[in-house]
């Protein structure tokens, strides 16, 4: 986890406060916390993530498109799957793919079925770097350990909720 600020205070309250001060309490300002505490989370995650996966040579980025080759078939995949599965731009799919392969994470072929594209494999390094990866990720519950199951059952169904409303997939 990264070195907590250790605010005498926490920020994103008071900020609610200051919002409705001068806003009212129509202009929505325990969304804009709830909005606000998302990202300032997503940010701790990333940070301890990152910070693990390192450890195995990896970014989080780079972890997760090993967990999903790790998942497919037959351990690989073309490049547009990836992105799609992801859920980042074709560009961002291309680089996390080239680092993995000049690590000796993953290997690039021509996709046979697709005389443009290209398919990513998983190599057997790889594979052990990802189950080392997940080995810590796991050992430290996702940085969410201060969490019950109940309480995690409760977050994934709202996030979900709000990733539905986005249209972030087919529900």
């Amino acid at each position: 986890m990264p070195k907590p600020i250790k605010l005498p205070f926490d920020p994103i309250t008071r900020a609610a406060q200051l919002w409705t001060k001068r806003w009212g309490r129509t202009s929505q300002p325990l969304a804009m916390a709830s909005a606000t505490s998302v990202m300032r989370v997503q940010q701790l995650l990333i940070t301890d993530y990152d910070a693990i996966c390192a450890r195995h040579g990896l970014s989080f980025a780079r972890y997760e498109a090993l967990v999903l080759l790790a998942f497919s078939r037959d351990g690989r995949l073309g490049m547009t799957k990836i992105g799609q599965r992801l859920m980042v731009h074709p560009t961002s799919a291309t680089n996390i793919v080239q680092r993995l392969d000049a690590q000796g994470f993953v290997e690039r072929v021509p996709n046979p079925d697709d005389g443009r594209g290209t398919l990513a494999i998983i190599t057997p390094t790889g594979r052990d770097a990802m189950e080392a990866a997940t080995r810590d990720l796991v050992g430290a519950k996702f940085g969410l350990g201060m969490l019950t199951a109940a309480e995690h059952e409760q977050l994934f169904e709202l996030l979900r909720k709000v990733r539905v409303g986005a249209a972030d997939f087919d529900a």
